[in-house]
């Protein structure tokens, strides 16, 4: 991990950030400016991630990648640039995207036969070439992954959360039955469900989309949602079945053991750099980031405590930070001259660095190791021989206490409504995310938004036990239903 290298830099970045609770708007720029995880591009609309953010986002790939290629995913890599033929032929999807399509119109001075679209998603490029590759129900399933950016052109930026580019994955898989394929669309859900929750400590609520809410050219998309601190919803996963709807748009047929040539059954999901904001969102405070261990870019970081010329101090922190890498711990050493202690502390507490650990020179006299975790507070003096197990423990505690916490504000910002008013009121005075009984029209879907501003964010498997809130009819389905991000 790079040092930050000039103390004026770490001067700007121990400025206060605004109040969460103030503006979580303000607040949640400042934390990601002043963590150094990105910055706004001189390009309109566009962000650059910096190192400590891309090494956040390494974490996830590394996670997700091994658990894709446990279930027999490849990576692949398919062009960003996608005929303008190609895009139109499923006409959903095109007109879904429409709005948000950066095209290229020149190759230098030359004014180009057929548009390409910058992929805002890959679906046409990869259903043309699925449509070459498969021939024979031998053939399948086909299961790739890639991992890329996209471009869909944004009015408003906000750093990982809302961008013009922005990095993913998106999986692409081809199958023989419609059964199969939606096996593939549940079974991804889950390990976007497992990887949220377990390595990220963002607690979740998971479920079909509406047909309004569904990715354009689906049958159904699924969804994992996180709820905000603030009752904003933010859709952090999804996995579609697409049925046959680009396998009949791109003639991806095979032959069947019986002779005959039948349509593939097709699939779609993927996870952006958007997870990133939120958990800086969720698990943030007015210090900065906490990260949970699991995917903090550096998991404990050794500060020696020396107010003089004190060598044995610098050799123990180093002794130190070579025992916790020997634990398979992320640690850095950081031994810089010219900063105090105190700069120090404040510095890795606005990284969300999970662990700090502090030596000293009566910490040397005492054979003892100060820690304090970021996600408390917690200072705590324990034997030096004692130092790895109990940073190891510490790191599950840390990750455990996030969740506990997270799960803590979306029971407490869910709110069960039983009216139209009562739904009105969590989301615009509660600032909640609301958990109602719903018709199914399309009507009362729309007037979510049109009163106030929500959506449905995905089904609740609840039992559906009152009339439609908004007309009063009988209920078809349980819904979340929230403004989102």
């Amino acid at each position: 991990m790079n040092k930050p290298n000039t103390q004026n830099t770490n001067k700007k970045n121990m400025e206060a950030v605004t109040p969460k609770s103030e503006d979580i708007s303000r607040w949640y720029t400042d934390v990601v400016l002043k963590a150094r995880m990105a910055d706004y591009s001189p390009v309109k609309g566009c962000m650059i991630i910096r190192p400590y953010g891309y090494a956040l986002w390494e974490n996830i790939q590394r996670i997700l990648d091994a658990e894709f290629k446990k279930l027999g995913h490849q990576n692949a890599y398919f062009p960003m640039f996608i005929p303008e033929s190609f895009l139109t032929k499923e006409a959903e999807h095109v007109e879904g995207f429409a709005p948000e399509v950066a095209w290229v119109t020149h190759g230098g001075r030359e004014e180009l036969e057929e548009r390409l679209a910058i992929r805002p998603t890959s679906e046409a490029i990869i259903g043309h070439m699925y449509s070459k590759w498969i021939e024979s129900y031998r053939d399948l399933p086909v299961l790739i992954n890639q991992w890329a950016n996209v471009v869909r052109w944004e009015k408003v930026t906000r750093p990982f959360l809302r961008t013009t580019e922005f990095l993913w994955q998106e999986g692409h898989t081809a199958h023989r039955t419609h059964e199969e394929a939606q096996e593939e669309v549940m079974q991804m859900l889950g390990v976007y469900r497992k990887f949220v929750e377990g390595s990220l400590a963002i607690p979740l609520v998971t479920g079909e989309k509406s047909q309004k809410e569904k990715f354009a050219g689906a049958l159904n998309t699924y969804t994992i949602e996180a709820l905000m601190p603030d009752g904003q919803a933010l859709q952090s996963g999804t996995s579609h079945d697409l049925g046959q709807n680009f396998s009949k748009a791109f003639d991806i047929r095979f032959l069947d053991s019986d002779g005959d040539r039948k349509y593939a059954w097709t699939t779609s999901w993927g996870m952006s750099t958007r997870i990133i904001g939120a958990t800086i969102m969720v698990h943030g405070d007015d210090r900065g980031l906490r990260l949970p261990p699991k995917v903090a870019p550096i998991q404990a970081v050794v500060i020696p405590i020396v107010y003089k010329d004190s060598q044995d101090v610098i050799i123990k922190a180093r002794e130190l930070m070579k025992r916790l890498a020997a634990s398979d711990i992320r640690v850095h050493l950081d031994d810089r001259g010219g900063f105090k202690p105190g700069w120090k502390y404040s510095e890795y507490e606005m990284m969300g660095v999970p662990l700090r650990v502090e030596i000293g020179q009566k910490d040397l006299e005492k054979n003892q190791v100060c820690l304090v975790r970021r996600d408390t507070g917690e200072k705590m003096f324990i034997p030096d021989a004692e130092l790895e197990a109990t940073v190891l423990r510490l790191m599950e505690e840390i990750q455990q206490t996030l969740f506990d916490q997270a799960a803590e504000i979306l029971k407490n910002k869910t709110v069960r409504a039983l009216s139209f008013e009562e739904f009105t009121a969590a989301i615009r005075e509660k600032q909640s995310m609301a958990d109602l009984c719903w018709c199914g029209e399309a009507e009362c879907e729309a007037k979510f938004k049109a009163e106030a501003g929500a959506t449905i964010r995905c089904f609740n498997d609840g039992q559906v036990d009152t009339p439609c809130v908004v007309c009063g009819k009988p209920a078809q389905k349980r819904v979340f239903v929230a403004r989102a991000y």
